[in-house]
């Protein structure tokens, strides 16, 4: 009996001699090839989601303040429309300009297919009710423009086309959008806004660029640096839309 159990450890003991002459003879990847592999793949999985799934925007104007604020950099969900989904009322959607595609737009729906949308005196109506009123949205203009002078405060009504849609910048009074230039298609419609990623005040009086352009990378870079602490909005990153 007492040889079996030396024959048994002696066997154990061989096994793990020759398991470690195999992990010895094995050769190990440089540390430099594991970081490159690991830069590769994390380059190609943001590559894949960027074109297939998410897309970052710079929001580079005032009509969708104070929900979305000039310096904005926002991510959107190109896939929340995909598989028989819709947009719905109430969505921050981008899209192509209708009147030039090679432009993005952001906008509010607050018309489907089929809705009835009109604007009297500033207010919203949707088939015949009050539309809901986003929590962050602004007029900044006492002044009501008769109809026959602009669409901004007298508009409709207005039946959104098939397979089409209505939107308007939260910010009535100062955003050009469906009340001048019609409704989007839905194929122009490029995915959801999810959340604000980054968000940065601009200055009123940035530095300038002009040839050879070395002198003005330094201004900015020294720019930068010194506004970061005021000019970042700290309270809107990661803030959903």
């Amino acid at each position: 009996m007492e040889q079996d159990f030396l024959i048994q450890d002696f066997k154990q003991a061989e096994t793990q001699r020759q398991a470690r002459e195999v992990l010895q003879k094995k050769k190990h990847k440089p540390l430099w090839r594991e970081y490159l592999e690991t830069a590769i793949i994390a380059l190609v999985a943001a590559a894949l989601l960027r074109v297939f799934v998410i897309s970052a925007y710079h929001v580079n104007s005032a009509s969708m303040e104070d929900t979305l604020m000039t310096g904005d950099y926002i991510f959107v969900n190109k896939l929340a429309y995909d598989y028989g989904s819709d947009p719905k009322r109430g969505d921050i959607v981008v899209f192509k300009y209708p009147n030039n595609p090679e432009k993005d737009f952001i906008k509010r729906v607050v018309g489907i297919p089929g809705d009835e949308v009109q604007v009297a005196d500033k207010i919203l109506y949707v088939n015949g009710d009050v539309a809901s009123i986003p929590t962050m949205s602004k007029h900044i203009d006492k002044r009501i423009i008769p109809g026959d002078l602009s669409f901004r405060d007298n508009f409709g009504p207005y039946e959104v086309p098939s397979d089409q849609y209505f939107v308007v910048g939260d910010n009535r009074d100062d955003s050009r959008d469906s009340r001048f230039w019609g409704s989007v298609p839905r194929e122009n419609i490029k995915g959801k806004a999810v959340f604000v990623y980054w968000s940065w005040e601009p200055h009123e009086d940035p530095p300038g660029w002009s040839f050879p352009y070395v002198i003005d990378i330094v201004r900015w870079v020294g720019h930068g640096v010194y506004h970061f602490p005021t000019h970042v909005r700290w309270g809107r990153l990661g803030s959903s839309i």
